[in-house]
């Protein structure tokens, strides 16, 4: 029997509990239009977009009956006063209620776990012996770091990190010798400089995670790490493709990356 969205979401609220949520987060059904029982055939975004919707439609004009969106990112985080047209979460809201779509998301819960955000990025870079920067639960928590065997250089921990991850830039705090060897590594998918003192107390040499500012990159001088900003795209699009495979060895009928993710940043090469 075809795994229904109502078992397909109980088995990702025992992996990733929506309780374990910061408190200014939105985990959980975004919509919920009545579609628990059916198959799930499920489209995996990072982000909730109009575009993400319309591939959804456009997968169902072709035969594939996508009736749930699973992202990473809430598509409501503030209170909604109005759905009106022309608004763009107004107009998820009335296509997802008029097609029988749902939206549900996974965020600051699936962050914590194992095969998250955190985690794949420490499986893609190769990190032996990984464990919480921030540990909220026994095994659990936000980050990871790990050990670099045998260490590279920094200019190949760039290398690697342009070659696993592609991002479009890669920026990185100024360096006296990009040959510098790197043997220990902090990592965290998303917005992740908040994160910097407790990074600088794991013994990393380097962090990876992702919209650091000016005055982060000092900061990041100051605690003796080099701070690698690989963009927010790059850093956590990984972990939705391995959710995708998740989704599929759990049993859902159908299950695939969206195509129409977008990473919301270009850079100029003249």
């Amino acid at each position: 029997m075809a795994l229904a969205i109502a078992d397909l979401i109980a088995k990702l609220e025992a992996w990733a509990n929506p309780a374990w949520q910061e408190s200014w987060d939105n985990c959980g059904w975004q919509v919920q239009p009545g579609v628990l029982n059916a198959p799930a055939n499920v489209l995996v975004c990072l982000t909730p977009t109009l575009a993400v919707m319309a591939e959804a439609l456009k997968l169902r004009e072709q035969g594939t009956g996508i009736n749930l969106i699973l992202a990473h990112h809430p598509l409501i985080f503030s209170p909604l006063k109005a759905i009106t047209q022309g608004d763009p979460v107004g107009d998820m809201v009335r296509q997802a209620i008029a097609h029988g779509i749902g939206i549900y998301t996974a965020h600051t819960n699936f962050d914590q776990v194992q095969n998250g955000t955190a985690d794949l990025l420490a499986q893609v870079l190769h990190l032996q012996n990984s464990e919480p920067v921030v540990p909220t639960q026994a095994g659990l928590g936000y980050g990871r770091v790990g050990d670099l065997t045998p260490a590279v250089s920094l200019k190949e921990l760039l290398d690697l990190i342009q070659a696993k991850l592609s991002p479009p830039c890669l920026i990185y705090s100024p360096a006296a010798d990009l040959s510098q060897k790197i043997d220990r590594l902090a990592v965290l998918g998303g917005s992740g400089a908040s994160f910097m003192a407790a990074v600088a107390k794991t013994g990393a040499q380097a962090y990876l995670t992702s919209d650091c500012k000016f005055h982060q990159f000092q900061e990041g001088r100051d605690r003796n790490l080099v701070l690698i900003d690989a963009g927010h795209y790059a850093t956590e699009r990984p972990a939705c493709d391995r959710l995708v495979e998740i989704v599929q060895q759990w049993g859902a009928p159908w299950a695939q990356l969206s195509g129409q993710d977008e990473d919301f940043r270009q850079f100029w090469r003249n």
